[in-house]
């Protein structure tokens, strides 16, 4: 036994030579940091080439209402510094990113895109940083990374996916450098849909329920067996904006499936379903698209419409006309639909409920306010009243997440429970009785583009003679499919043609412009000329991004014919323009 001792000594301290540990290096020191995302869903939207792919914007002020939101970061001067790409590595030492997905062996690619000054899309650095689908955190060091000296600004962020459709939950925080400091991240617990405050929350979101008679007659045809159509039209939220997936989880089909479960019926019955939102665009939009997107030229006839554009109308020119508009122009329908009016919010707490409220107390219709009820609970304590955490109500800025989404459902078939609970009213509504509380004078608007030409109007497209393809485009209805917005259009490409102006005579008494903006330093201005005077310059880089603008050409005008011409801008004509369509007022 003694002899052998020392042998296997001598064999231990070897194999501890060939597997024992190399000496750790010293550990990177803890950072502060703070949540951009934290424990957000993400899904991967279908790509031509089959993979999937989570686009989270940054620009537009989104990752300082972030830093806010989920960091809980208010120091001016780190909010400040996350304006630009400078100001970014200025703050942030590294990034650090988790993504869980079903197969932990799963590879992620995060990349987070800095939108150039010379060329949006194509001058600035992309980071990028593989991470496992396991939940670890991945960290990427800036000082690492090569950067463009053509940096400007903080763009976008991407999970993509080998596969479309690809579920994941991730989260990404910015760790900092010496000297910034942030507070440590709040816990949250689960959100409980069943509890007293969550009902009150409910019962505080309900404005009015309004004359019953047409959502009662649209539950009645529904319980009957008869074809019953519930349609959606708004912007980003209404399109499905953070919710994940996109198509089955937004406040739209929460809110068809709460409607299915309180008539009984369902989709393999007789109820139908109509989502018809488009991202960053106002009811001056919505109004010129109805027709072709809700009741799809004719083609459809819907009983129930939600109405959400509380959110986005501060661009619109007419300060809530549009809105009314559109309104009495889905009232007006021979079949009496239902009108539900839906004032949605943003993280600052803010939406046009005060603006718009008037138009649903004038026709006496249903009105929800998803800013009523969750606003107040959200400066409560967890406990003290608190349901819902704005981190765990929004997505970004301007978006809920799954959660939020289910809420806005919830306070709207709260409303509708509670029509259905009542007796029923005689419909009384008579829209020529009624003075516009917005005024009216579009809710006869129709929509003109290369598809048709209902206005008996003579086009010459001129050098406008091309067909542009690069669209701004949606989730239409279940469909994950994006769908382009305005296909049907004019495109003047930029050194192509004679330079001749589009040239159109119409009867009209209103007009508006529908154009494209977009980023694209291709892209130039555009002049519109009625009768020889210029009314209007459209310009598509205010927006910033592929987005549809309407515009009023005029309006109040005698009703007569008129010369229109749109010509691109001195200057301006070796660039693109896209002339999307016509609003016009007969």
């Amino acid at each position: 036994m003694c002899g052998c001792r020392p042998a296997r000594m001598r064999e231990r301290r070897k194999m501890a030579e060939i597997t024992g540990p190399k000496a750790p290096r010293d550990p990177e020191k803890k950072r502060k940091s703070f949540y951009i995302m934290r424990n957000k869903d993400i899904a991967g939207s279908p790509q031509p080439d089959g993979r999937g792919i989570q686009f989270i914007y940054q620009n537009d002020g989104r990752m300082i209402g972030s830093a806010r939101l989920v960091g809980g970061i208010q120091d001016r001067e780190m909010l400040k510094l996350l304006e630009t790409t400078e100001g970014l590595r200025r703050l942030v030492h590294s990034i650090g990113v988790s993504v869980e997905t079903q197969d932990p062996g799963e590879t992620v690619e995060f990349a987070f895109q800095m939108y150039g000054k010379r060329d949006l899309y194509g001058s600035g650095t992309t980071l990028r940083l593989p991470v496992r689908g396991d939940g670890m955190e991945a960290v990427l060091e800036l000082d690492a990374c090569q950067w463009s000296d053509d940096d400007d600004i903080p763009g976008q962020m991407r999970f993509t996916f080998e596969k479309a459709g690809t579920l994941g939950v991730a989260s990404v925080r910015f760790y900092l450098r010496d000297g910034f400091d942030a507070p440590e991240p709040e816990e949250e617990g689960k959100v409980d849909f069943s509890s007293p405050c969550y009902q009150e929350m409910l019962e505080k979101s309900l404005m009015q329920t309004g004359n019953n008679a047409r959502l009662k007659k649209a539950l009645a045809k529904a319980r009957w067996g008869e074809d019953v159509t519930v349609a959606f039209i708004g912007g980003s939220i209404t399109q499905g904006a953070g919710a994940i997936p996109i198509h089955t989880k937004c406040y739209a089909y929460l809110t068809f499936q709460g409607l299915c479960r309180i008539t009984g019926r369902g989709t393999e019955d007789n109820l139908h379903y109509s989502k018809a939102g488009v991202g960053g665009t106002p009811s001056e939009l919505g109004m010129l698209r109805y027709e072709r997107d809700v009741l799809k030229d004719g083609a459809a006839e819907p009983d129930i419409v939600v109405v959400e554009f509380a959110v986005n109308d501060e661009g619109d020119e007419t300060k809530g006309e549009c809105y009314d508009s559109l309104v009495r122009k889905i009232l007006s329908a021979p079949n009496r639909p239902a009108v539900i009016l839906e004032f949605a919010v943003f993280t600052n707490d803010w939406n046009l409920q005060e603006r718009l409220r008037c138009v649903g107390e004038a026709y006496d219709l249903p009105m929800v306010s998803t800013r009523d009820a969750v606003v107040e609970q959200f400066y409560k304590k967890p406990g003290q009243g608190r349901v819902v955490s704005k981190n765990q109500f929004f997505y970004d800025t301007f978006h809920p997440t799954n959660i939020g989404h289910r809420v806005m459902a919830d306070c709207l078939l709260h409303l509708i429970e509670t029509v259905d609970a009542q007796p029923i009213q005689e419909d009384t509504l008579e829209l020529d009785k009624i003075q516009p509380p917005k005024g009216g004078e579009f809710e006869k608007v129709r929509l003109l583009d290369r598809s048709q030409n209902g206005a008996g109007a003579k086009i010459d497209c001129g050098g406008f003679f091309g067909t542009d393809e690069e669209l701004q485009a949606v989730e239409r209805d279940l469909d994950l499919t994006l769908t382009p917005q305005f296909p049907y259009n004019w495109m003047h490409r930029g050194g192509e043609g004679d330079g001749r102006p589009f040239a159109m005579e119409i009867t009209c008494t209103a007009l508006l412009l529908i154009y494209k903006d977009s980023a694209s330093n291709q892209v130039g201005q555009a002049e519109v000329f009625v009768d020889g005077e210029k009314v209007l310059l459209a310009d598509p880089h205010l927006n910033g991004w592929t987005h549809c603008n309407p515009l009023i050409c005029f309006r109040g005008r005698e009703r007569r014919s008129y010369h229109v011409e749109v010509r691109m801008a001195p200057g301006q004509e070796d660039k693109d323009f896209t002339i999307l369509g016509f609003g016009y007022v007969e």
